[in-house]
């Protein structure tokens, strides 16, 4: 347990620095975002759908972000820019990053573990499977990518 706890309360610093840094970057630099150049990231699909949920149901989307990969540095960005105060968004930051923490640390020691042992014992078999992990990851990659360029707007058809 001790190693859980120690594992645990690593993140919860990285992911208090992190996100809490996230939000700060976000406040500071507001509405000017949306007027720079950085304007076509904040209006990305992922952004627009995390601010709207922000501006529904505010801090409580910013503590289950936690819970979500991708969304979570959106939704903290977002918050920030909109100016969420801080006596509502602490809070969802302590409770969510609590969260974040405590899944990362029983679940990455747990499979660690897992992965250790099975190099220990059985080497080939780990080996197959990390390299059955980054085949799928390769594959989930090239897979959005390939529908990403399938719904990108043809420029050459644009033109004519």
């Amino acid at each position: 347990m001790g190693k859980i706890a120690l594992t645990a309360g690593a993140l919860y610093v990285i992911v208090l620095l992190r996100a809490g840094g996230t939000f700060a970057v976000g406040w500071l630099a507001g509405a000017g975002a949306r007027r720079s150049r950085f304007a076509g990231r904040i209006s990305s699909a992922k952004f627009v759908r995390a601010e709207r949920a922000i501006q529904r149901w505010g801090a409580p989307v910013v503590a289950v972000s936690f819970l979500t990969v991708g969304f979570q540095t959106a939704a903290n960005f977002l918050a920030g820019s909109m100016r969420m105060p801080l006596p509502r968004y602490l809070p969802a930051l302590f409770v969510g990053g609590a969260a974040w923490a405590l899944v990362y640390a029983t679940v990455g020691i747990g499979a660690l573990e897992v992965l250790g042992r099975l190099f220990a014992e059985q080497t080939a078999l780990g080996v197959s499977a990390v390299a059955a992990l980054l085949l799928a990851v390769c594959g989930v990659v090239v897979y959005r990518m390939r529908k990403a360029a399938a719904s990108a707007p043809d420029p050459v058809a644009e033109k004519s």
